[in-house]
């Protein structure tokens, strides 16, 4: 696998950092991980920050992460890149909202390296 810049998207900040972790954990190589505090902030950081994986939280304030998705997609500096959601909320309607918008993975907090294997590193080997 190769190096791999990755953008974190969370409210946050102890959440950002434990995403990272757990990425570290997990075995992806991290050359640069960039932060957002919510989801303006991220499609701000994406036009100046090319990225190879986005993890995002879906709750946060000023743009949530199922709006991002939708935005992102249509960015051309965000197409291909992998979008992993990460969050808290738990109902099937959750994760078919964040898969419909265009997200290729998601996880449920709290975050451990074992679900960065699982959900993270096949979507990093399958990129399109």
């Amino acid at each position: 696998m190769d190096k791999i810049r990755a953008l974190i998207v969370d409210d946050s900040s102890v959440m950002r950092k434990i995403v990272e972790r757990s990425l570290r954990q997990a075995g992806v190589d991290l050359v640069k991980v960039t932060e957002a505090g919510n989801g303006a902030e991220a499609l701000a950081s994406l036009q100046d920050n090319p990225v190879d994986l986005i993890l995002c939280d879906i709750n946060m304030p000023v743009m949530d992460g199922l709006e991002f998705v939708r935005e992102a997609a249509k960015l051309e500096c965000a197409k291909g890149v992998p979008i992993v959601m990460i969050t808290t909320e738990g109902s099937e309607s959750h994760v078919v909202q964040a898969l419909s918008a265009g997200a290729r993975g998601y996880i449920r907090k709290p975050l451990t390296p074992d679900q960065v294997k699982e959900h993270v590193l096949p979507v990093l080997v399958k990129k399109p």
